[in-house]
């Protein structure tokens, strides 16, 4: 059982970590588009309403989320990111249904909020602000 709690939590880890890398980097690499209304890659964030210059600001924020959720140690600091990775989410899932998106529009941050939600049920001992007791 324990392995299994150990297997869930990285497994849901990884895939958190590896879609805030992967959005965030795609998010602070970008070029800059000549005289159009929005650049190529900011198609989606200015559909939603937000200025463009956000995509470094949430750039930023996914790529420390990600290193939090991964390094050892640093409990509160984690508590901190998982609670950021749901504003996050929880956020671009508004923004969508906000903005009249279709719902599939929804799935990514939906995915990405269930799989943060298990990875911080999951978490081991060493990773949590209090100390646990065993679970049955």
């Amino acid at each position: 059982m324990a392995n299994m709690r150990k297997i869930t939590y990285w497994l849901s880890t990884l895939g958190v970590a590896s879609g805030l890398v992967g959005s965030g980097v795609q998010q602070l690499l970008r070029t800059e588009g000549e005289g159009a209304l929005a650049p190529p890659y900011a198609w989606g964030i200015v559909q939603l309403g937000y200025p463009v210059y956000i995509l470094t600001l949430l750039g930023v924020w996914k790529l420390l989320g990600a290193a939090a959720i991964l390094l050892p140690k640093y409990p509160l600091l984690k508590e901190w990111a998982y609670a950021g990775l749901f504003f996050l989410f929880t956020g671009g899932m508004f923004s969508h249904l906000a903005s009249g998106d279709a719902w599939y529009e929804l799935l990514p941050a939906l995915i990405l909020l269930a799989l943060s939600i298990v990875s911080w049920h999951f978490r081991p001992a060493d990773r949590r602000l209090l100390p646990q007791t065993a679970r049955t």
